[in-house]
């Protein structure tokens, strides 16, 4: 039978990686990875101090997690916390691309909605299970 946590959390810690690889790229060339999103706009002012704010945010959140996530004896409420933010994240940038739905461009926004809906989803699963594997049993005492 398949270890659906332990495959959950190296979902979550490819995750991690690549929101880490993401945000350095968004920190270093913030029109590479906005291009996509918000089309030929990614190279306005405007655009790369957003895209690197977010590639900030996205470096942060996924160094936290691969952090929290080292080891066999990792912090399972930590890494849950981690990973849970990430996945908020990712679904916010959905429900924002959702709101410009009608303005973003015409194929890529496909691909960054369902690159970003399937990071939030996998997020949130793993987010769950690693909080599961951390509440403590009814034997032991809290």
């Amino acid at each position: 039978m398949a270890d659906v946590p332990g495959l959950l959390r190296r979902g979550a810690v490819a995750v991690a990686a690549g929101r880490v690889a993401l945000g350095v790229t968004a920190l270093a060339w913030p029109s590479v990875p906005a291009r996509p999103w918000v089309g030929a706009s990614a190279g306005d002012l405007t655009a790369r101090v957003f895209g690197r704010a977010l590639g900030a945010r996205d470096l942060a959140l996924g160094l936290g997690a691969l952090a929290a996530l080292q080891g066999p004896a990792a912090d399972s409420g930590q890494a849950a916390a981690w990973v849970g933010a990430g996945a908020l994240s990712d679904a916010l940038d959905v429900a924002a691309s959702a709101a410009s739905w009608g303005e973003l461009p015409r194929l890529t926004k496909w691909l960054v909605a369902a690159s970003a809906g399937g990071a939030a989803l996998a997020g949130a699963a793993a987010a769950v299970a690693l909080a599961a594997s951390h509440e403590p049993s009814s034997h032991e005492t809290p």
